[in-house]
């Protein structure tokens, strides 16, 4: 199934995609689509009111407590910004603040001018995992979002310590806009990913070459904190970035970033100054 959060920034009720791809509300079956909800995706129908017009979407999940990100995680991204490929998972946060919808604006930072783009597979806990095997941790996903890991570099790589505030500005977290079941992506490791910047395709990669999986990412994680419903993996992304280009290129305001991955949807975003 297809989850949705639709309406105003702040003020978004849940929906459900039917088989004609229109959004019916949930409103009756779940007041979100956070925390506990997450463990009973299975338990909801796509037979509420169809919701009329062409309502915002906002991002897919309510309520994350954590965004977890995976860096260099693919070794053709780590060769292209010069970097060796890590012998474990790289791990940093992103502040929940910077969630914004599929379709809102990116706004660049005041002084940015390393502004760049990362297309990821988001992964959405459903389950309580901590010390989870491998063999067991597919089990403990609710399903899947498209991710863009928007990233200012110079903040991430010259302004000290850890990458965090490269990227953790507001608007650098869009989600959806779809969190899609397991049932409906099957292999994980099998997704293309593609993001093109004012209709110019920068990254066209798949997960097949991650270096860490889906599965060891959960396992790996939950052995150092443990992950809640509604928590999301940001698994890295292919090669393609603005900084691995030559010359380095960035987002300026006025550009169009499309973001989409098999099965999860399309983004289409907006930049802005901030």
């Amino acid at each position: 199934m297809k989850f949705v959060r639709y309406g105003e920034a702040g003020a978004e009720k849940p929906g459900v995609l039917d088989a004609e791809g229109r959004i019916r509300d949930l409103s009756g079956q779940v007041a979100d689509l956070g925390g506990d909800a997450l463990t009973r995706l299975d338990g909801f129908t796509a037979d509420g009111p169809v919701v009329g017009g062409n309502p915002r979407l906002g991002p897919p999940v309510a309520g994350t407590g954590k965004i977890v990100c995976i860096g260099l995680n693919y070794a053709d991204h780590a060769a292209e910004t010069g970097a060796t490929p890590p012998p474990e998972p790289l791990i940093f946060m992103k502040a929940t603040s910077a969630i914004t919808g599929p379709t809102d604006t990116i706004y660049i930072p005041r002084g940015s001018a390393k502004t760049d783009w990362e297309v990821e597979l988001g992964v959405v806990i459903g389950r309580p995992a901590k010390h989870v095997e491998e063999a067991d941790a597919l089990a403990h996903v609710a399903g899947y979002v498209a991710v863009n890991d928007v990233s200012e570099r110079d903040y991430q790589k010259h302004r000290a310590g850890q990458w965090t505030k490269g990227k953790s500005c507001d608007s650098f977290a869009p989600l959806g806009p779809w969190l899609v079941t397991p049932d409906e992506i099957g292999d994980p490791q099998a997704l293309g990913l593609r993001l093109s910047v004012n209709g110019q395709l920068r990254q066209d990669g798949s997960t097949r070459h991650m270096i860490f999986g889906v599965a060891r990412l959960i396992s790996y994680l939950s052995g150092f904190f443990t992950l809640h419903p509604g928590d999301i993996i940001a698994t890295g992304t292919p090669p393609g970035v603005g900084a691995g280009m030559s010359p380095p290129r960035f987002l300026a305001p006025g550009d169009e970033v499309v973001l989409e991955i098999d099965g999860l949807g399309q983004q289409r975003m907006q930049v802005a100054q901030g």
